[in-house]
């Protein structure tokens, strides 16, 4: 998202989360979300076991809860600054006043929950509708720009990695080993170099 309209902004206050800190929790009432200013923010749930199903992760420009706290619902995700984050924090009932009275202001939302509508629907075709190797190969073609063999420095460790692809870290090393072995990639600590990016392609299902 471009840079906020100053009218925008000066609803929210300014704040710091250090890295593992929550910015909510599951099941919490949703009074405030949150514009991340800089830093990287985790969106996941979690089942009576623990294991975690990763939403999302966010970053520079991005809104985490509104949807949430707009209507004032209970918040179903957790949303965990995955390293130092700081944002704007909106509280819900500043926000809703904010909105009654500037039109401007209530298009601006409106717009942001649909285009999150949008990025969702996607996220929940890839979890719903792709395996695990097709959506690794989108993932890993998304950063190969000019269609040929590159290298991919994964800005997280495996495990990371597995949850933002909807999976456990069997799963992803597993396939990450069949892909080698098929000579789509070559796996160096924590670069991944793609080799044959035509093979990967035909992986996606697309």
């Amino acid at each position: 998202m471009n840079e906020l309209p100053d009218y925008i902004r000066r609803i929210g206050r300014e704040s710091a989360f250090a890295k593992g800190t929550f910015l909510f929790q599951a099941e919490e009432e949703a009074e405030a979300f949150f514009y991340i200013l800089s830093g990287e923010v985790r969106v996941f749930k979690m089942d009576d076991q623990g294991r975690e199903l990763e939403v999302t992760r966010l970053g520079n420009g991005d809104f985490v809860g509104e949807a949430f706290a707009l209507v004032q619902a209970r918040n179903p995700f957790f949303a965990l600054a995955a390293r130092e984050t700081r944002a704007l924090v909106f509280g819900a009932v500043a926000a809703e006043k904010a909105i009654a009275a500037n039109p401007e202001a209530a298009r601006f939302f409106v717009r942001l929950l649909a285009r999150k509508c949008v990025h969702l629907s996607g996220r929940v075709e890839s979890l719903g509708l792709k395996t695990v190797r097709q959506r690794l190969a989108v993932y890993l073609l998304s950063g190969c720009r000019d269609g040929g063999p590159c290298a991919i420095a994964l800005p997280m460790n495996k495990g990371d990695l597995a949850k933002a692809l909807g999976t456990v870290g069997e799963t992803l090393s597993r396939t990450l080993r069949q892909m080698q072995d098929e000579g789509l990639i070559r796996v160096e600590g924590k670069t991944i170099r793609v080799l044959d990016c035509l093979g990967l392609r035909r992986d996606t299902g697309d």
